[in-house]
């Protein structure tokens, strides 16, 4: 499990530093701040590799990143890695390093990045073992040299009704939008007389099977996931066995935008569901899911509510003061109703109204009402602002109203 992660003169800061917790790590702050930034590195100090490009400082400044995370003997490994410019390169031990576990990112564009200890660990009697599986959007779905990819392996398993194809399904029931609208495989079919051979295809929940090209970005986001977790746990299950080793103890799971493409009903369910998952994955093994998200989602941050033990969970939230960037780790506690995460330090709306005018007119009133005598015109010009952007049964009508009777002010027509 990554335990600290701790940057100089790198990045959107001066100094950043994430003291993680073993289950659930949060990340949120406006875009350009650094959360990608932030899982792109933590993927760097586990696997010491780039997911995309190499992160690379500001000229003219020394930068470090120093890293912590645990291993199968005490103390923990930590290490301060240094950027000589002169090398193009972040320092390393030269040592083999300690093993993190199975590492898993998934980008926001689509791609994903696995780190396999039984299969990607350095040795020197490998040197062609590839330093980490790096997969482009497009070959989760058409593969690559390491991989079938989403749309063959899908008919392969099928086809042979496998054991890869049952933890297929049972993870893609986990990862659906609700009880009622379940994602499980239809039946196999060819599309148009140009097919080459049958394409896979989901039972929709109104009874058709659509192919899984047609599928929809939040549907494709989810196969996805669903197709990579099942690949890389059952590949590095088979590599344990060839290599008579236990499988990983701890996995860390990166992501990035977690509710990247899905609707609110699903919002609410992807990180309790990906937890679960993660627990199904690994069965018998009871491996340790450590899982990093970041997120501009509040019904993503209200639907750990439940569950969020600051002993074994965390947020982080990234702000702009100043002209400058800061990282703090936040207190999280129960807000219940969404409005209260959109106007939380994670989202800074002052207002959790839909429209900029209508936080704008809530706010002129909320101003007005601090005034003594309020002039007679600022209340009309105010009133004729919330009835312009509010609605019927907006809750601030009742304090609107008894403001403005306070002030003998007679209610107009709402036009």
């Amino acid at each position: 499990m990554l335990e600290l992660l701790q940057l100089k003169n790198v990045g959107a800061a001066a100094e950043m530093k994430m003291d993680l917790t073993a289950r659930l790590n949060l990340i949120t702050g406006n875009n350009g701040l650094g959360k990608s930034f932030l899982l792109d590195v933590a993927w760097w100090a586990l696997t010491r590799t780039w997911a995309r490009e190499m992160v690379v400082p500001q000229p003219g400044a020394d930068a470090e990143i120093t890293y912590k995370y645990t291993k199968k003997t005490k103390p923990p490994y930590t290490f301060t890695s240094k950027y000589e410019p002169d090398r193009v390169r972040w320092t390393v031990k030269a040592s083999r390093p300690p093993i993190p576990g199975l590492i898993l990112y998934a980008q926001v564009d689509g791609g994903f990045s696995v780190w396999d200890p039984m299969r990607n660990y350095w040795t020197e009697d490998a040197p062609d073992r590839p330093n980490a599986f790096l997969f482009t959007p497009d070959e989760v779905w058409n593969g690559n040299t390491h991989c079938k990819g989403v749309l063959e392996d899908w008919l392969l398993w099928q086809a042979g009704n496998d054991r890869r194809f049952k933890l297929l399904s049972q993870v893609l029931d986990a990862l659906s939008p609700s009880a009622n609208e379940k994602i499980f495989p239809g039946e196999q079919r060819e599309i148009t007389i140009l097919d080459k051979g049958p394409t896979p295809t989901l039972r929709m929940p109104y009874g058709e099977d659509v192919p899984l090209i047609h599928a929809s970005s939040g549907m494709r986001r989810i196969i996805a996931l669903a197709y990579l977790l099942t690949w890389a746990w059952h590949r590095h299950e088979e590599a344990a066995k060839l290599r008579r080793e236990e499988p990983a103890r701890e996995i860390v799971f990166l992501i990035d935008e977690i509710e990247c493409h899905l609707h609110p009903q699903w919002q609410r369910r992807i990180v309790p569901s990906l937890l679960r998952v993660m627990d199904a994955l690994t069965g018998e093994h009871k491996a340790q899911t450590q899982l990093i998200a970041a997120t501009h989602s509040p019904l993503v941050l209200g639907s750990v509510e439940p569950k969020f033990d600051p002993k074994y969970d965390s947020w982080f939230d990234l702000d702009l003061e100043q002209k400058g960037v800061i990282l703090r780790k936040r207190e999280y506690y129960r807000r219940g109703e969404i409005d209260n995460w959109l106007t939380s330090p994670a989202f800074d709306l002052k207002e959790p109204r839909g429209s900029i005018e209508a936080e704008e007119a809530i706010q002129a009133a909320l101003s007005l009402a601090r005034q003594r005598s309020p002039d007679q015109k600022d209340i009309d010009r105010v009133d004729e602002l919330l009835q312009a952007s509010l609605g019927d049964t907006d809750r601030f009508w009742v304090r609107w109203t008894s403001f403005r009777n306070a002030h003998n002010q007679p209610a107009k027509a709402k036009k």
